[in-house]
């Protein structure tokens, strides 16, 4: 098994991502769904959350080795670079979406110096908008961003597009084909719904869902 199928697997025994192709989701966008991601879920389960940090940091050693710091996307990556800056005995920064509008307006969090060289950590990366205007923030602070590592990944082209115009490579542990895949192996979903699952991800604001 490989390490994107396991970690995949892992995000499914404990209902981090749920599949509903007939009663697709809905998102904050208004984007219908067949796919539902929390991976704070992993947090409440320790020997997974153990497996997935472990993933992550050691991507982080064999892809970015040269990061002096991490930083954590407020709020949901706060935790995952925290464990993985501990583990790897790192520097630990994390930003928020905006700067506080109380005490020292901080927006990012933590002791950072111009020149660093600072590794994003996500949780998840789906248009890649949100996650892209941290790197700005950090870049503005006068930080170099070498890159971006996340539990997982919907493999949208306006992500890849926006990742690639903005220079910054990323790395995800897992991602959606290789989920679909899975699902599609252990039953979870039926074989003659692959297509049309995959087909949400080509074009997610025009899905309408299994007719």
């Amino acid at each position: 098994m490989t390490n994107e199928k396991a970690v995949a697997e892992k995000l499914l025994q404990i209902n981090a991502i749920k599949l509903s192709p007939q009663e697709p989701f809905t998102w904050a966008s208004g984007w219908k769904s067949p796919i539902y991601c929390d991976n704070r879920r992993v947090l409440s389960f320790p020997y997974i959350r153990d497996f997935i940090k472990s993933e992550m940091c050691s991507v982080i050693f064999e892809k970015f080795p040269e990061a002096d710091v991490l930083a954590g996307v407020a709020t949901a990556g706060i935790a995952w670079g925290a464990m993985a800056a501990d583990q790897l005995k790192l520097p630990y920064i994390y930003v928020r979406p905006k700067p506080k509008e109380h005490g020292l307006g901080n927006q990012i969090e933590g002791n950072l110096e111009k020149g660093q060289k600072v590794l994003v950590i996500e949780d998840l990366i789906s248009t890649g908008k949100s996650s892209l205007q941290v790197c700005d923030v950090l870049k503005g602070a006068g930080t170099e961003v070498i890159g971006m590592v996340s539990i997982f990944t919907y493999g949208f082209e306006i992500a890849d597009n926006a990742f690639k115009a903005a220079n910054i490579p990323y790395q995800s542990l897992t991602n959606y084909q290789t989920l679909i895949d899975l699902a599609v192996e252990k039953g979870i979903v039926a074989s003659g719904e692959q297509n049309t699952l995959l087909n949400w991800r080509a074009d997610p604001a025009n899905w309408k869902g299994i007719l």
